[in-house]
């Protein structure tokens, strides 16, 4: 039964499923999986970011939406850029 494939497109069979069940009930080194991230999204800053929810009414994600296509961001930068020239601004 084929359930995924690694990364190298091999298909993940029952028996590598076996293998990691084996390896996860004996445990795993957790400082060293801490240390081997790889990939995702790189920090914005000293720490952790957060995500923010805000409503914004049809037009102003218009608006915002058109930004970012101008500037080639995402609408993540664009909001991002407006809050910190706002709040140096003041």
């Amino acid at each position: 039964m084929n359930h995924e494939q690694h990364q190298d497109d091999t298909p993940i069979t029952d028996t590598d499923i076996e293998a990691m069940a084996d390896e996860a009930e004996r445990g795993y080194d957790v400082d060293t999986l801490l240390h081997r991230r790889r990939g995702g999204r790189p920090p914005l800053g000293s720490a952790a970011a957060t995500v923010e929810s805000v409503r914004l009414d049809p037009e102003l994600k218009r608006a915002l939406l058109l930004r970012a296509a101008q500037e080639h961001v995402s609408v993540s930068e664009v909001i991002r850029r407006a809050i910190g020239e706002y709040l140096q601004a003041s």
